[in-house]
């Protein structure tokens, strides 16, 4: 077994109950249909991702019967460190000797893009759940890539246009310093820009990073009305619990989230984040079936479940749907049987792909409640209002995906 192989968790799927970690493997000569996650399993990211994703994985797996064209279908799942070359490794190793048929997640938008590639050289169908940057249906799109999540110019037409056009004319960055917090700071820029607003400045955070008080104290002394987090998982969380120390609030400055989850709320506490706004397109408590499959999702992790969760879950099931319909596996097949087939599962009701890889569900504005006014346990959110599709996703015309045409 290589060095890479040993990293792989292996949780195999039959006909059968929701499984655990440990490998369940139908009783059938058939070779399996293997998902393959790569996901972030014990950095910034293995809350809003992880183990998380393969547990919706697999109830997607449950809930389509637990085989597809006669066979059994298998989940791997791997850490791939948020690093390009390991997810890049690890990509290759799996369509090429581990007999992978559709690799899922990617974490890092870094990660994600270096896998991008790699599906695009081996004509192999890459559901993109974990990385934000909207390059992955823009610049670097792929035929075979299918981006069921947030991205990043949602994220930032959303949050920051409403923002700006609530008074907040003045911004700073705190940027995670790769992919996905440029992406996410350039986008917002655009959108603040676009909506009147001015940027007075930014500065750049390695992955990772646990102490931002040389960041905050920049941002505090720029005089910006709002400063802009871009970045996600626990840098996110060290900056709005760091921020509150520093009392930026008190000072009359605003801070904006631009990637927030419910798994950050949750660390941090509702007190903590009363009052911040963020965008999503999925909320545990948004809708009777969301709230149904959340149980689910629940039972087994102890917590509720996020947007990449339930995106991990979306495309899963699509992607079984298309294999079924296309009667195969191959990548070129499936993926115009995603493109061609709606999307619809707990809360997304007959919503197409575009040409580009783009899933077009809507998307929210919700805010954080304080405390008191929570009615149960995980009472976390308001809605404060609805993007349209057309809205909230960059236009087919201006992304530059070369095969696809606006």
């Amino acid at each position: 077994m290589t060095r890479l192989s040993r990293r792989v968790l292996v949780g195999g799927m039959a006909a059968a109950p929701l499984a655990g970690p440990g490998i369940i493997r139908a009783q059938s000569s058939s070779k399996p249909v293997r998902i393959g996650l790569l996901s972030d399993m014990g950095g910034p990211y293995r809350d809003v991702g992880g183990t998380g994703n393969r547990v919706a994985t697999e109830l997607a797996i449950v809930d389509f019967g637990g085989s597809v064209l006669g066979r059994p279908i298998e989940v791997l799942q791997a850490d791939d460190q948020d690093k390009p070359d390991v997810a890049a490794s690890l990509a290759r190793q799996w369509i090429d000797s581990e007999g992978v048929d559709v690799l899922a997640d990617g974490a890092a938008s870094s990660s994600g893009l270096a896998i991008q590639q790699v599906c695009r050289d081996k004509k192999t169908v890459y559901l993109i759940t974990g990385p934000a940057t909207s390059d992955m249906t823009g610049r670097q799109c792929s035929p075979f890539g299918i981006h069921f999540s947030y991205d990043t110019y949602a994220l930032a037409h959303g949050t920051g246009t409403a923002l700006t056009r609530a008074g907040g004319d003045s911004w700073f960055f705190i940027t995670a310093d790769y992919a996905f917090g440029y992406a996410l700071e350039r986008d917002t820029m655009d959108a603040v820009r676009a909506a009147g607003g001015k940027v007075v400045g930014s500065v750049r955070a390695p992955l990772g990073t646990a102490d931002f008080s040389s960041y905050l104290v920049q941002a505090q002394a720029s005089g910006a009305k709002v400063i802009g987090l871009a970045n996600a998982g626990t840098d996110a969380q060290n900056c709005v619990k760091q921020s509150a120390e520093f009392g930026l609030a008190k000072s009359g400055q605003r801070l904006a989230t631009l990637l927030m989850q419910i798994s950050d709320v949750a660390s941090l506490g509702q007190s903590v984040c009363a009052g911040l706004a963020y965008t999503d397109s999925f909320y545990w408590d948004m809708s009777d079936t969301a709230r149904a499959w959340s149980k689910r999702w629940s039972e087994q992790m102890g917590r509720v479940p996020g947007l990449l969760h339930a995106g991990s879950y979306c495309a899963a099931y699509h992607w079984l749907k298309a294999v079924k319909a296309a009667g195969s596996t191959e990548a070129e097949a499936v993926a115009a049987k995603m493109k061609a087939i709606p999307v619809n599962d707990f809360y997304n009701d007959n919503v197409k792909i575009r040409q580009d890889g783009r899933v077009m569900h809507g998307i929210y504005l919700w805010q954080v409640k304080p405390v008191a006014e929570a009615r149960y346990p995980n009472d976390f959110c308001r809605k404060l209002g609805t993007i349209a599709p057309a809205d909230a996703w960059r236009p087919l015309s201006e992304g530059g995906c070369a095969f696809a045409k606006g």
